[in-house]
């Protein structure tokens, strides 16, 4: 069984703005360095002409994590995860994966980013397995609340990011 994530936000900016900030380079070295957490690091990054990838480490440090995960899990979490970002039709389209060290299992999300005017929508559907029999579920739900509360935090950076431009 796997636990879902689902998470949209809309932006004042028009398609291009929205694009630099939620993809471009500067903003998320920017972004890791705000939120990113303990180890946070970009690790690649390559744009090509219809769009980018990037892989990224972050850290959950152990004594933010709630009990339930503490008590399956030793030490601070680090979560590396993948983006990939195409044009597509009047936006962009993509696929984000990510895993936890020491944690079996992954996350999985389809992306799009799309724009009409000054108005452009980020929208994330994807969700989280974990492979540990009689407790995976429970860390599944527990994962996908923490990834939930991180796509909140990234999209109040790239609104804030937006607004100083």
């Amino acid at each position: 069984m796997a636990s879902r994530i689902e998470h949209r936000t809309a932006f004042s900016a028009d398609l291009s703005a929205a694009w630099d900030a939620v993809a471009g380079e500067e903003a998320l070295r920017a972004r890791l360095e705000q939120i990113g957490g303990d180890e946070a690091e970009l690790l690649e990054y390559a744009a090509s002409g219809d769009g980018v990838r990037y892989k990224l480490r972050q850290g959950i440090s152990s004594d933010k994590l709630p009990s339930a995960v503490r008590t399956l899990h030793r030490g601070d979490l680090v979560v590396e995860r993948e983006q990939i970002w195409r044009a597509a039709g009047a936006g962009y389209a993509g696929t984000a994966t990510a895993s936890v060290h020491g944690v079996p299992g992954e996350i999985t999300a389809k992306t799009s980013l799309t724009g009409e005017g000054d108005q452009t929508t980020l929208v994330n559907s994807g969700e989280v397995k974990v492979r540990i029999p009689f407790v995976g579920g429970k860390l599944e739900n527990v994962i996908a609340e923490q990834v939930t509360k991180l796509l909140e935090r990234e999209a109040e950076f790239v609104a804030k990011w937006l607004a100083e431009r």
